[in-house]
């Protein structure tokens, strides 16, 4: 049975990919901070027969990274999806010391310690992915913040691939352009969700880089909507 872990897992990309990685042969692990929601995706899940397990933590500090840890307890795992993400858009001058730090923990210092500590158990062949953004290779307006924590997530992604290289272990990168997610919800200005790509097509894109020979590593997907940038 292969363990696979799925942050940010409640709703959007995270449970999209859950849903297409479900089979009988997995048991998935699902973080959220969302306990309504991830439980959602879990009923989703078992409703195909395979086995899940609600991880409920707030990955924005240390102590909720460890916990989740703990929870996971000490069996290897055969996929690690770092996908749980925030992004607050404001310009610049108006971030918080608050807001950043809960940013950078989140999307930067979370896939940091969960690769830091799952890494060196995993067997060769397992993969590590991490859900990153068009915003980790382009700067936009507003977005400094999150711009800031995608960058270093490339970056570090980067390095660590080359240290894995010789224990097999992938390390594998998706770069989304702009996902219909409720994410929107909670930007600012009229955007046009329509030309916007569905959060199955991102996790087609972890689907196929993952399920392709273990000597074989698909390191980065670049994926672009067919509507055009927004």
């Amino acid at each position: 049975m292969k363990r696979y872990l799925i942050t940010g897992a409640s709703r959007g990309i995270g449970r999209a990919i859950a849903l297409r990685l479900a089979g009988p042969e997995v048991t998935l692990l699902l973080h959220g901070r969302d306990t309504v929601a991830l439980c959602e995706t879990c009923h989703l899940i078992e409703a195909r027969g395979p086995q899940s397990v609600k991880l409920i933590h707030d990955l924005a500090g240390s102590r909720g990274v460890e916990d989740l840890i703990r929870q996971v307890g000490h069996e290897p795992i055969d996929l690690l999806v770092n996908n749980a993400g925030i992004a607050i858009t404001k310009p610049f001058a108006e971030i918080t010391p608050e807001e950043w730090t809960q940013t950078i923990g989140v999307n930067l210092s979370a896939p940091f310690l969960l690769i830091q500590h799952f890494a060196p158990r995993m067997r060769p062949g397992s993969s590590i992915v991490n859900i990153l953004s068009v915003a980790a290779k382009n700067a936009y307006p507003n977005w400094s913040i999150y711009c800031a924590s995608k960058f270093g997530l490339d970056g570090l992604s980067a390095a660590i691939r080359e240290e894995l290289r010789p224990h097999k272990v992938r390390v594998l990168n998706i770069y989304p352009a702009a996902t219909d997610t409720e994410i929107w919800n909670t930007v600012p200005g009229d955007w046009p969700r329509e030309k916007m790509m569905s959060a199955a097509d991102v996790a087609e894109a972890v689907t196929y880089a993952i399920s392709q020979p273990s000597a074989v590593s698909i390191e980065n997907i670049t994926l672009a909507s067919t509507g055009g940038p927004l």
